[in-house]
């Protein structure tokens, strides 16, 4: 079962790496992260004020596989520095243990209040986290409840799911990582 989640996770992260030019996946990385803002704010308007004034944000598109009592995940995403307005284009891997089954296609947002923070987690690049969600949908039909808690200090996590099925209860450690070949 094990092997199964790592070859799922690696396919996935193979395809969103090879498909596209480096500029098409920048592009589809910053398209991506206005549609994720875009429903966040649609679902939670408090929380563009927040984002406004932190010290800056990070949006990820990820995919999420659970298999009983092991879970494993990627994807991709960008850290936008509001003071500077830079961008840097992150990857990220995680893995996890718990009970759970299911595959999602899920959104994550991270609000830094502390410019610590943020550079912590651009150069380090860790996050330990508990999860805990049911979700059946598919675009707008179904529906999700989901909590997600990070203990790094600064740092505000919400998730979205886009689709897929799913129901678990976890603790993750993920590795977040510059992408050499978008910056």
């Amino acid at each position: 079962m094990k092997n199964i989640l790592v070859i799922i996770v690696m396919l996935a992260l193979s395809f969103n790496s090879y498909a596209f030019s480096d500029d098409e996946d920048r592009k589809d990385i910053l398209d991506s992260r206005q549609e994720i803002l875009t429903k966040l704010y649609k679902e939670q308007s408090s929380i563009k004020n927040k984002i406004k004034k932190a010290a800056g944000y990070a949006t990820f598109s990820n995919i999420g596989v659970n298999v009983i009592f092991f879970s494993a995940g990627g994807g991709t995403g960008v850290v936008h520095d509001n003071s500077s307005g830079n961008d840097t284009f992150m990857s990220m891997a995680s893995a996890g243990v718990g009970i759970g089954w299911g595959i999602k296609d899920f959104r994550a947002v991270f609000i830094f209040h502390t410019k610590e923070s943020m550079t912590k987690f651009v150069e380090e690049g860790w996050d330990f986290s508990g999860q805990a969600d049911a979700a059946a949908k598919s675009g707008d039909k179904g529906g999700e409840a989901s909590k997600a808690g990070t203990i790094v200090n600064g740092v505000e996590v919400y998730q979205m799911t886009e689709t897929g099925i799913a129901l678990q209860a976890t603790l993750q450690g993920t590795k977040y990582w510059k992408n050499d070949d978008l910056n």
